[in-house]
């Protein structure tokens, strides 16, 4: 036994002499940070796995978050299929909120939860790339253009953060250990200050859309989201010395056919119309997206679904039904748009439980496509419709109502409409956030309007009244109504994930 013994103390000793130098070798098989970023392609293979989160956030979550948490979709009840609640409790403005630490509010919404961690993977890759590429020797032009994508990434990242949570942690390096892995929530103006910076190196750095590789981030994104925080903050001079530029310098055109503004399943991706839009291929690759099938309302069966998608196999669902158009935003489309009936479509289900069969449902994003479930159509972000829209508001809050409304009515001509009879600043105001809300239908736009200018209380508590006074115009089935909680949050920012507030001290 002593022999045992002693023998153990030995090799205890032995390993203690040899753990620092163990602990400080870099394992010379294995990736990681010391033995990846060597070389150019190294940084050009890290950047593409820094936009890899956007295809399942705006797959997935965003819609949710930012667009049936607004008076433009809603879910519809399915009863044979039952509640999904984390998705309708957002649809219905009832999400469950707790107190964190320091008053900070919390919820177990899952989908709040997914949209938060994805942004900040993003943000650790584009960390990872920002803190090392500066000490790899390759040639200048590719290493600006790789360093612009990776800050255009995070101020993507932190600008969907700030506007959904207000405050978040503010990460610039990379996480080493937990401690420096919990860092306290930043304030919204700090926020803002590195999104600022971020996005106008970026600007700097990339390149302009006739020289980048299709679907990458280009200098126009990087302005056109820039623009979109001063937008955000009411900087209104910024923001038209941001979007002549745009319009000046960067080869953009509206598509003549408001349909063809939009990507089909394998075709017409990063038009000129395209400012940045989230790339998704059709097929076994993995990088598909299924968009149109969340959408689609259920249960339908396989005849009435093929001609939405134009599959090969249709098959039938009966899954719950999300971002349906409400009838909100069907009104709110003029007599003569032509946008009406490229984005909305309507398609009768023989087995729904409502009195009325027919549902509208969001026509744009139903591209035909070869296999069930399984679509390359890319997601538009940022289009040069809204760039102008953006240019018109700017200057009209400048006083410059006149030239506002020449920008305005190109997007109304493409439209089919007549120019817009709005002359005074405040008649322009409306007739701008009214057009917005038509042109960027469906495109997650809407909530983050109605925060912005402060808007929330009023249209959403209006729209919440409509629901609970007549359910069955808002696709609920004979006996079905809104949950009592229905449309009693109206916070302009989401609670923050409960699930990261048990991990750090700080929320």
């Amino acid at each position: 036994m002593k022999t045992r013994y002693i023998a153990t103390w030995l090799l205890a000793i032995a390993l203690t002499g040899c753990t620092n130098d163990f602990l400080n070798v870099v394992p010379e098989t294995a990736l990681s940070s010391a033995t990846f970023f060597t070389k150019e392609a190294d940084f050009q293979q890290a950047v593409n796995g820094a936009y890899v989160p956007l295809r399942q956030m705006y797959n997935e979550r965003a819609w949710v978050l930012e667009e049936m948490h607004s008076d433009n979709t809603y879910y519809a009840r399915n009863t044979l299929y039952g509640a999904v609640d984390a998705t309708e409790n957002v649809a219905d403005f009832a999400i469950p909120v707790a107190d964190g630490e320091g008053g900070v509010k919390v919820t177990a919404n899952d989908n709040v939860l997914v949209q938060f961690r994805l942004n900040y993977v993003i943000i650790a890759r584009a960390n990872q790339i920002l803190t090392t590429i500066d000490k790899i020797d390759f040639s200048a032009d590719s290493k600006n253009n790789l360093k612009g994508q990776a800050l255009f990434l995070r101020a993507f990242a932190y600008f969907d953060l700030v506007r959904l949570f207000g405050r978040v942690p503010l990460h610039l390096v990379p996480v080493t250990g937990r401690n420096d892995a919990a860092l306290p929530l930043a304030t919204t103006e700090e926020l803002y200050a590195q999104i600022e910076k971020d996005a106008t190196e970026a600007s700097k750095l990339l390149l302009n859309k006739a020289k980048q590789e299709p679907g990458r981030a280009t200098s126009g994104a990087a302005k056109t989201l820039l623009a979109n925080l001063y937008l955000t903050q009411k900087k209104w001079a910024q923001v038209e010395t941001l979007m002549r530029d745009v319009i000046t310098n960067d080869g953009y055109q509206l598509r003549p056919d408001y349909n063809d503004a939009f990507s089909f399943t394998s075709a017409n991706k990063n038009n000129s119309e395209s400012v940045f839009e989230i790339q998704y291929m059709e097929g076994a690759a993995g990088y598909n997206g299924n968009q149109i099938y969340r959408f689609i309302p259920s249960p339908i069966t396989a005849a009435e679904i093929a001609p939405l998608t134009g599959t090969s196999n249709p098959q039938p669902t009966s899954q719950e039904s999300n971002n349906i158009p409400t009838p909100d935003i069907i009104a709110a489309y003029e007599s003569g748009d032509k946008r009406k009936d490229i984005s909305i479509g309507t398609v009768t289900l023989s087995g729904s439980l409502r009195a009325n069969k027919v549902y509208p449902y969001i026509k744009k994003y139903a591209r035909p496509h070869s296999l069930h479930n399984n679509t390359g159509q890319n997601w538009p972000v940022y289009r040069y419709a809204e760039v102008l829209l953006f240019m018109a508001e700017a200057l009209n809050e400048q006083g410059k109502t006149a030239e506002a409304a020449t920008y305005l009515n190109q997007v109304r001509t493409r439209a089919g409409l007549g120019a817009s009879p709005a002359t005074g600043q405040a008649d322009m105001r409306e007739a701008i956030f009214k057009e917005r809300r038509v042109e960027l239908a469906f495109e997650n736009k809407r909530w983050f309007d109605l925060t912005r200018t402060g808007r929330v209380t009023e249209i959403i508590s209006a729209y919440g009244a409509r629901v609970k006074a007549n359910p069955a115009a808002y696709y609920f089935p004979a006996g079905a109504v809104p949950p009592p909680n229905a449309f009693t949050n109206l916070d302009i920012y989401y609670p923050l994930p409960a699930v990261e507030s048990a991990l750090t001290p700080n929320f």
